[in-house]
């Protein structure tokens, strides 16, 4: 699992009294993400700032998707160890892996985040298997939300509507999860979780629906 961040309107530096009033939700609004490493489903989002609070209602959420115990790794948000303490208790072999990065050349400043010089692996709770104590599963997938999606980190795109920002991301998670074959295993990330039996259609979303 992890933290993307976005922003709605204007980044949060930009915002004026004038515009808080005026453009409810404009600021960074960061996405939470988890997916599952075999079927590379992705069983639950959610929209909010990175704080502890939002930390707990995403990891409560996930809790209750999971019908079996599970191995879960995360970065280093100190968010996530109250979180997954509080929705798992005991059952979860639970891992952080904490990266660790080098300072920028005197004068320099990039968009991007500091080089990446290294990385911890912490067990947390339970016995997670250290081969597979990884966030490059969930990193790859923000990957494809900034180019399908784009309106993330390193992209150029942005809404000026909270609600607008909901819909695209609520969208982008449908197609990816039902519509989209996955390259690799050759059927959707959600057939191969076993949550349907068949590919969806890109205009199912917006059908009308049966009368009983």
């Amino acid at each position: 699992m992890d933290e993307l961040w976005g922003f709605n309107y204007c980044k949060q530096r930009n915002v004026t009294p004038t515009i808080a009033a005026k453009v409810p939700g404009a600021g960074d609004v960061w996405l939470w993400t988890a997916i599952d490493a075999e079927t590379k489903l992705v069983p639950c989002v959610l929209l909010g700032s990175r704080s502890a609070a939002c930390g707990e209602r995403f990891i409560a959420d996930l809790a209750s998707r999971l019908r079996h115990r599970v191995q879960l790794t995360s970065d280093g948000h100190r968010a996530y160890l109250q979180a997954v303490e509080s929705a798992f208790g005991s059952e979860i072999d639970y891992a952080m892996l904490v990266k660790l990065y080098g300072g920028e050349p005197e004068g320099q400043k990039g968009y991007s985040p500091a080089k990446c010089i290294g990385c911890i692996p912490q067990a947390v709770t339970g016995r997670p298997d250290a081969e597979h104590i990884s966030t490059s599963f969930v990193e790859r997938q923000n990957w494809t939300v900034r180019t399908t999606m784009r309106r993330t980190r390193l992209s150029n795109g942005f809404s000026r509507k909270i609600e607008n920002h909901m819909a695209a991301v609520a969208l982008n998670y449908f197609a990816y999860n039902f519509i989209k074959i996955h390259r690799t295993l050759r059927v959707t990330p959600a057939m191969a979780a076993g949550v349907t039996d068949r590919l969806w259609e890109v205009s199912e979303p917006v059908k009308k629906p049966h009368r009983c």
